[in-house]
């Protein structure tokens, strides 16, 4: 499990959430209908510390991270964050992980 995110995407969150170098973006399970990975579920953003981080990313100043409580959400797969310029917005892509 990884979690990589493009710079462009970086920049996006930057601009979207008024982020300063240093600050950090957490990505949660949360509940919500429309979900890739699992019904009932899907993966939501918000501006915290890292309090127990069992995935991180630093992209253009700024910590990426999924707490160990949620990293059950990523269970075989890798995060790719990229942003998508037609559409103006990031998009999550879901890559499975080769077992070790």
């Amino acid at each position: 499990m990884m979690i990589h995110v493009t710079q462009e995407a970086a920049e996006w969150f930057k601009r979207e959430l008024d982020l300063k170098n240093g600050q950090a973006v957490r990505f949660f399970a949360r509940y919500s209908s429309g979900g890739k990975l699992y019904p009932g579920f899907s993966l939501g953003i918000g501006v915290d510390r890292p309090v127990s981080p069992a995935l991180t990313s630093e992209v253009e100043g700024i910590t990426f991270y999924m707490e160990d409580q949620d990293k059950w959400y990523l269970d075989g797969y890798h995060l790719n964050v990229t942003y998508d310029e037609g559409l103006g917005d990031i998009e999550y892509k879901y890559e499975a992980a080769q077992p070790n």
